[in-house]
């Protein structure tokens, strides 16, 4: 009898959703009609709205090309991309109209484009319009403590919509990473769409880390030390990482910075009939025109960082091993000095600063750490023509724009054994060493010490091959490059 019942039960059961069945498809359906016509009209309003801003002067539509840089003002090796891009754009397409989204909004277009060529030693060749985005903490990782990589994607699809309701380009170039603005511009704006990846939001190597239990500055070690928690985010990384590949692959045209990021981008988006390498632009040949001779043998030697204060960057690295090499330098070495120099882009990179500078007092080496935060181009070039090592600590740096300035300005450098640095930059040239790797905080400290231990003349024959090398890394190299890649974007 109780078999019966439990059949009878099932029955009705079943009766029951196949009664919704047919009344929820028919609701799902409607609202999936209803989704499809709202975008297809803001699709059309967005239309009419780029086709009247577009028309110029003499009654003729203008090409509108913009960039999505929310932090332009940064000084960074990403920020001197865009600039060359536009200075490059603006030789070859002079009669287009040219907009950077920016979420500085503190500072005047004058003001950044003169930090552009305080920084850089860019000037762009024709008028710049900025588009001034008010919703760029969405973007900003201390806003989301956990989940950061969905909550920064999210943040920046409602970053993108802000900007597509100011100006509706032609054609879109995304020169930051945030691929889940692509399919906002390409299917809602109309508009043919580009990216320049410095650095995939989620990489193989990052499932990596969160699968083995490794800590690291985007895996917390309380996640590391429980198994349940490792498998729950490494699960959250795998959906990410299809979610990312998805809208990655709505670029026409994409470029990435070196070998390291191709095979990332390749593994992800799927899209290698449009995906170039165009490493980035490096003001070589001022650096090239410091004259290169054996260090002067002053009273110190100095030895030279240059990269943002992001905690990727692994600054704290570089203390500690400065402060192992301080504790075993023999007497026959003149005396040292660190200076770190790096953009400061807000309020998390100044705490950044304050925390390397207390390392500095922990470790007892303060005295002979200096930091140089937003300095001017040329103060820059002074540091580094007196550098006799420039140092590189970046766990998987996605190029190594630093590297290159270091190199050519005739430092010897020390980069990580990892990346573009190792694949791209620090690689020998017609058989000779151009520079050296290291991981640990012993091989760091080791390494500086056979550098400087080196003799005048092996130490200039490393310079020499080392400025050899970096040619192909310069803006006319650039220029040629990004042009080619993009061409596809004007047809």
């Amino acid at each position: 009898m109780a078999a019966t019942e439990r059949v009878w039960f099932l029955c009705e059961l079943l009766r029951f959703f196949y009664s919704l069945f047919l009344p929820g498809l028919i609701v799902c359906g409607t609202l999936c009609l209803c989704l499809v016509i709202i975008l297809w009209r803001i699709r059309v309003l967005l239309q009419r709205k780029k086709n009247s801003a577009s028309i110029g002067k003499n009654g003729k539509n203008k090409m509108v090309i913009a960039f999505f840089h929310p932090y332009c003002n940064a000084g960074g090796g990403g920020e001197r991309v865009l600039w060359c891009a536009l200075r490059a754009l603006q030789k070859k397409y002079s009669a287009a109209v040219y907009v950077v989204y920016t979420g500085d909004v503190n500072v005047s277009g004058q003001q950044i484009l003169e930090g552009a060529y305080r920084r850089f030693n860019i000037r762009l060749i024709h008028p710049v319009k900025f588009v001034s985005l008010r919703k760029r903490y969405l973007v900003e990782d201390s806003l989301y403590p956990h989940f950061t990589l969905l909550g920064q994607s999210l943040g920046s699809i409602f970053l993108g919509w802000e900007a597509l309701m100011q100006c509706v380009p032609d054609v879109y170039i995304d020169s930051m990473g945030y691929a889940f603005t692509l399919p906002l511009f390409k299917y809602l704006g109309g508009c043919r769409v580009g990216s320049y990846v410095h650095y995939p939001t989620i990489s193989t190597d990052m499932l990596s880390v969160v699968k083995n239990q490794n800590a690291g500055f985007n895996n917390a070690a309380f996640i590391t030390k429980n198994p349940f928690l490792s498998k729950v985010k490494l699960i959250y990384y795998y959906l990410f990482a299809s979610i990312y590949g998805l809208v990655g692959s709505c670029s026409d045209v994409v470029m990435v910075n070196s070998s390291w990021t191709l095979n990332h981008i390749l593994s992800l988006w799927k899209v290698g009939h449009c995906t170039n390498i165009v490493y980035p632009p490096c003001d070589v040949q001022t650096f090239l025109d410091i004259p290169l001779r054996e260090k002067k043998m002053t009273p110190r030697h100095l030895l030279v960082s240059v990269a943002q204060f992001r905690p990727e960057k692994n600054h704290a690295l570089q203390i500690r091993a400065f402060a192992k090499l301080l504790n075993k330098k023999t007497e026959s070495l003149p005396s040292l000095k660190l200076v770190l120099i790096g953009g400061c882009r807000n309020q998390d990179d100044e705490l950044r600063v304050n925390q390397l500078r207390k390392l500095s007092e922990d470790l007892g080496v303060q005295e002979d750490v200096e930091f140089k935060i937003n300095i001017p181009f040329d103060e820059l070039k002074n540091y580094l023509s007196e550098a006799t090592i420039g140092l590189h600590t970046m766990w998987n740096e996605h190029f190594g724009i630093g590297v290159v300035e270091c190199m050519a300005a005739g430092t010897i450098i020390l980069a990580h054994n990892s990346g573009g640095p190792k694949l791209d930059i620090v690689v020998p040239h017609e058989g000779e060493v151009t520079g050296f790797l290291a991981e640990s905080e012993d091989s760091y400290a080791e390494t500086m010490a056979h550098i400087l231990s080196m003799s005048a003349e092996k130490r200039l024959q490393i310079r020499n091959s080392a400025r050899a090398s970096v040619s192909r890394f310069s803006d006319q190299e650039f220029e040629v490059t990004f042009l080619s890649s993009v061409e596809k974007l004007f047809k």
